[in-house]
């Protein structure tokens, strides 16, 4: 196994061989020899184990085999201690899922901290299966049957070749000793009743179930390359434009091809979203239809899908005195100055009648029944029907912020200022003001 695992890093992870490591061990037999080949073969490795503390004694005696391990083979170690249970509670997770986080998120703490290239985590080929049948059966698209990556990001699986069987028998054969998790012998948890339950049967029914399964997994794999590679091309033609607030998608393209479900699946499946017949529908649905994820929604603009996140709707009023020059917010600075000459005039740049303001001017977003009264127009305007003749976007109008003198509408801010504040031949005191992005 240790000839094997040599040759499979020179040939595929050999950056392994020039890298700061730490392998995220447990105590349990695969992180133990996952240790023991990676000091035989010379890495440069340190160890990083968590203490969950969800099986009290057993938790600390798994601590302290792991401190006694990296004494035996004079390395590095570091421990953390986990409220696993609290965690799962504050945050809603299943005690598994809470574990997973935390695990996950202190080893890439550890690693951005401390300057580690990777975290080699102890996963192998039944690990693979066991993913792939749950994913199989809660439901999935194509990515949740292409296996654990042998690469992602930081982390790096290097037994993913190798069976439980293998993993346990180098154990033996080279007297290395482990720990074993009573908690992995419970089949009230999905993935260990399909290891005693259903596996078992599986390789009963072919006795070279891994090796299918491998080849299996490489075909969906391809697969998988192909369709990224026409998702792809068909991005390219689909998004119109894309900015920090939205990105816009031309329903047209969707309408192209002989399968809009899947192309849509494809094109948002990242952010969340799972009411697909209902994302399928706003290809049709009128201007202002939205679909909501957790993190995202998409919304039917006219001849568009437009994609945003989900932010808190920022309602708070800023309010300006009349001795700031400069004044900071979300959207940008805003530099008010008293100048003597009207001068350039763009649309993040406005010049008024500073005897017209009332002090203190106030920075907020729309509200129901909002008139102003457009510069260069005759006569009041509904800001609602303003933003309709300008054909904005429902993120467009939600994204616009007003300047106020008292409740009148001074300037929809980088779009349109009010005929009622403007210079005139009989101002006395020009009050320029002008919107820069946040530097």
């Amino acid at each position: 196994m240790l000839e094997q695992l040599k040759n499979h890093i020179d040939h595929k992870l050999a950056f392994l061989h020039e890298s700061k490591i730490i392998i995220a061990i447990s105590g349990g037999v695969d992180s133990v020899v996952l240790t023991h080949l990676c000091h035989k073969m010379g890495l440069n490795i340190s160890l990083a184990h968590c203490n969950f503390n969800l099986r009290g004694d057993e938790s600390d005696a798994d601590e302290d085999f792991v401190l006694q391990l990296a004494e035996n083979l004079d390395l590095e170690v570091f421990i953390e201690n986990f409220d696993t249970e609290l965690y799962a509670k504050e945050n809603k997770r299943s005690i598994q899922m809470a574990a997973r986080e935390l695990r996950y998120h202190w080893f890439e703490e550890l690693a951005e901290q401390l300057k580690f290239d990777y975290i080699l985590t102890a996963h192998h080929a039944d690990d693979n299966l066991e993913t792939f049948l749950i994913n199989f059966t809660r439901g999935t698209g194509l990515e949740g049957l292409t296996g654990i990556p042998e690469v992602n990001g930081k982390f790096v699986r290097p037994l993913l070749q190798f069976s439980s069987e293998t993993i346990q028998n180098y154990a033996k054969e080279n007297h290395i000793k482990w720990r074993d998790d009573s908690s992995n012998k419970s089949v009230k948890y999905l993935r260990n009743k399909l290891r005693h339950e259903v596996i078992p049967v599986l390789k009963e029914i072919n006795s070279s179930l891994l090796d299918s399964f491998q080849s299996t997994l490489n075909n969906l794999q391809d697969s998988s390359d192909i369709i990224a590679d026409s998702l792809d091309v068909f991005l390219n033609k689909a998004i119109e434009s894309l900015n920090e607030n939205e990105v816009k998608f031309k329903i047209s393209e969707f309408k192209k091809v002989a399968n809009p479900k899947a192309y849509l699946y494809e094109s948002f499946k990242e952010f969340g979203f799972t009411q697909w017949n209902d994302i399928v529908d706003l290809l049709d649905a009128e201007t202002g239809k939205q679909v909501f994820s957790t993190t995202h929604r998409l919304i039917k603009n006219r001849k568009h899908l437009l994609l945003s996140s989900i932010q808190a709707y920022d309602a708070d009023e800023v309010l300006i005195s009349e001795i700031k020059s400069e004044v900071k917010t979300s959207f940008g600075i805003l530099f008010l100055e008293e100048v003597d000459v009207v001068l350039q005039k763009n649309t993040n740049v406005i010049y008024v009648d500073k005897d017209t303001l009332k002090y203190p001017l106030k920075i907020r977003k729309k509200r129901e029944g909002d008139v102003f009264y457009p510069l260069g127009m005759s006569g009041k305007k509904k800001l609602s029907k303003y933003f309709k003749d300008e054909k904005m976007s429902l993120l467009d109008k939600e994204n616009t912020w007003l300047l106020c003198s008292s409740d009148d509408i001074v300037w929809v801010i980088n779009k349109r200022s009010d005929n009622r504040f403007r210079v005139t031949d009989s101002t006395k005191h020009i009050l320029k003001i002008e919107l820069k992005a946040n530097l």
